[in-house]
């Protein structure tokens, strides 16, 4: 049986042999494997042989090794068609094998031996992200993948290194470019992030010595903030540290698309609590200004029933005449930028409270809510009109959130979210 045969058999399953749209499937599939045996005829891709012997060799086969510097060096240079091809023949080569036999795992794990291997997997990775539900069979192999990398990533295999204005010029267009928060509009604005007066932290692993993996940003105050414009303001006068006693975490940006959904381990943000009470012994607070990126989104598909259901007061009267998730989204949006009524500031809380409260998958459904929850902290506090730029609004009607990080309270609230009840304040259970 020819290799394009061999394939195709494995596309087909007995489930996908019925109906219309499973023939039309099947047909994409026949002209995947009849491209891919045209590439590997004319030697364009590695053969069904070699990337068969990738996944079932010893990591200390030298031929197999040898066979992944090639695989390698032809991904790196084929254009997005070809990479797709390529991971579609992976994708159907792993189909091939019964169980969980640790194919999967000793491709990457071979991939990682080479010279530049786990940069090169983080790349890799990404491509796989965009086109997961393009190629079938790539969600398997991505989770294999993403598994490894979670272990390999741990923050305590990771090194965090302080960025100020003396930092080199490579590593500060580094920041602006991947600050995903809360845009770097000018020179000024990056001095003033990595201002005296600020910290700024960047996380690097050991095998991908140049390349900054996370970025957390800093500011200090007297009281926790409630207002990101006024947090970036670089005209306003630099903080005095004698003074300062809430250490306030106000952007983290993750830098490789390659990483995305990889937790670092629990706890990356105590890391840089530790590093700080080093340098500032007298910080007492530890807390975050966060956006609340999916709040809109989930609001503006809740139809008029469920959203009064959230906002109805204690004596059972609705607040509103009956509006669905849309118009509540219109509403608070234009409230935030300009004096709003105090009940519908209640309303827009409380609607803000459950959705960060909400779990889906045993996760919290808002990803920012996901990664600070996960590291151990708490929903400490909403704030209204707090990000009044076009992102703020779009995104979470101008509202954001602070979350407290208490360091003897991290493995308890990390419990409690484990039993699907996150932890909040009593001003948010009130709210919610």
């Amino acid at each position: 049986m020819s290799a394009p045969e061999s394939l195709a058999r494995v596309a087909r399953t007995p489930e996908s042999d019925t109906g219309l749209h499973e023939e039309a499937a099947n047909d994409a599939a026949d002209g995947l494997i009849a491209r891919l045996g045209r590439l590997w005829e004319r030697g364009r891709l590695p053969s069904e042989a070699e990337v068969r012997r990738l996944f079932e060799a010893r990591l200390t086969d030298v031929a197999a090794n040898k066979l992944a510097r090639r695989w390698i060096e032809l991904y790196a240079a084929a254009a997005g068609k070809e990479r797709r091809l390529m991971l579609s023949a992976l994708a159907q080569v792993r189909a091939t094998y019964a169980g969980d036999g640790g194919e999967g795992v000793r491709f990457f794990k071979r991939l990682n031996a080479q010279s530049q291997g786990l940069r090169f997997l983080v790349d890799l990775r990404a491509d796989m992200l965009r086109w997961r539900k393009q190629v079938a069979g790539l969600q398997g192999l991505d989770k294999e993948l993403e598994g490894l990398l979670s272990a390999w990533f741990d923050v305590g295999l990771l090194e965090l290194r302080p960025l100020t204005w003396d930092s080199p010029a490579s590593l500060l267009e580094k920041l602006i470019l991947y600050e995903a928060v809360h845009e770097i509009t000018s020179w000024d604005d990056l001095r003033h992030r990595v201002a005296p007066d600020r910290r700024c932290y960047a996380y690097f692993h050991p095998q991908m010595p140049g390349v900054p993996l996370i970025f957390v940003e800093v500011a200090f105050a007297g009281q926790m903030a409630g207002n990101v414009q006024a947090l970036l303001d670089s005209s306003a006068p630099p903080q005095d540290l004698d003074k300062a006693r809430w250490a306030i975490f106000y952007s983290i940006s993750n830098t490789q698309p390659g990483l995305k959904g990889i937790s670092f381990g629990n706890f990356l943000l105590k890391r840089v609590v530790e590093q700080l009470l080093q340098e500032l012994p007298k910080l007492k607070s530890f807390a975050t200004l966060s956006p609340i990126p999916g709040f809109s989104d989930w609001l503006g598909k809740l139809d008029a029933k469920s959203v009064q259901g959230i906002v109805r007061d204690g004596k059972g009267r609705e607040r509103d005449g009956g509006h669905d998730g849309q118009r509540w989204v219109a509403h608070l949006s234009r409230a935030a930028a300009g004096k709003a009524p105090e009940a519908l500031r209640r309303a827009g809380f409380r609607l803000a409270a459950h959705y960060l409260q909400s779990m889906k998958n045993g996760a919290p459904l808002d990803a920012v809510a996901r990664f600070h929850l996960g590291n151990g902290a708490r929903i400490e506090r909403l704030n209204w009109a707090a990000d009044t730029s076009a992102k703020g609004l779009k995104q979470s009607c101008g509202l954001m959130v602070n979350y407290l990080y208490e360091l003897d309270e991290l493995d308890d609230n990390l419990a409690r979210l484990g039993e699907g009840k996150p932890q909040v304040s009593r001003g948010v259970s009130r709210a919610g």
